[in-house]
């Protein structure tokens, strides 16, 4: 697949569910439209749900002590999830509804996800917490200072490698399942599996910068309103994305 295609499937973002179409394919000039505080007021309430659905699988695992007890909700929060994330793209005005849905099945995952994590390397939850909004604050703050602009180079450049590590991580799944280890440095704690985590991390903390840049667009463009769940939507799978890579870094380095 060509570059231009690339950029075509997936929009100047890196992130699937923001695209040009985003903001051009619906109409503008309504009376209530999109604004920045309300995008960020709605990514507050997305995170709320998601850090309240976390508490009960974490609860759940460390009173057990059992991890079997909470790979259901593992299983059903991760399928889910993606089932809804996939709605939400393709149903942008049903977005007050699945966006929500979404984080609360994705706090269910990651609440599972983090507990036996935690259990293994104390207090790696909280610096993957901290190293994630910390990386939030920062781009954030680069991009409104106008330090990391968001070019068509530097969007080109994001989207090809977010493909490529889609592909890689699709292919190892694919090759685990026949029973195959998969692709030995992506789990490696080693030099090359260190290195591969961190380029990971890298573009997913990039994305953020592009999904800024999207939800910036659409707010000056007079964007729908209900963009603002969106957009808070969007942002949620990105931050999702870079919070699991930096606790698998952690992991790795910890695991050394």
């Amino acid at each position: 697949m060509s570059q231009h295609k690339a950029l075509e499937m997936f929009g100047r973002s890196g992130n699937p569910s923001l695209n040009e179409a985003t903001f051009t394919s619906e109409g503008y000039g309504q009376d209530r439209v999109m604004t920045l505080q309300g995008t960020v007021n709605k990514t507050g309430i997305l995170l709320t749900l998601l850090v309240l659905a976390a508490v009960y699988p974490w609860n759940l695992y460390f009173q057990s002590g059992n991890p079997a007890s909470v790979m259901p909700l593992a299983f059903g929060g991760a399928i889910g999830g993606f089932i809804f994330a996939l709605v939400t793209t393709f149903k942008k005005t049903w977005a007050a509804i699945t966006a929500p849905i979404y984080a609360v099945l994705q706090g269910l995952f990651l609440g599972s996800v983090s507990a036996v994590f935690e259990a293994q390397y104390s207090g790696i939850v909280i610096q993957a917490t901290g190293l994630t909004f910390g990386t939030l604050a920062s781009l954030l703050m680069l991009y409104k200072l106008g330090i990391i602009k968001p070019t068509e180079n530097f969007k080109l450049m994001i989207v090809s490698a977010t493909m490529g590590i889609g592909v890689l991580y699709f292919i190892s799944f694919i090759m685990n399942m026949f029973g195959s280890t998969g692709i030995g440095f992506i789990h490696s704690n080693g030099i090359f599996g260190i290195g591969f985590s961190l380029f990971v991390v890298a573009i997913a903390a990039l994305n953020l910068v592009l999904d800024f840049d999207f939800i910036e667009q659409g707010s000056e463009k007079g964007a729908p309103k209900y963009m603002e769940w969106y957009g808070a939507f969007s942002l949620m799978v990105t931050l999702v994305w870079l919070y699991l890579e930096i606790l698998r870094l952690l992991a790795k380095l910890r695991s050394r």
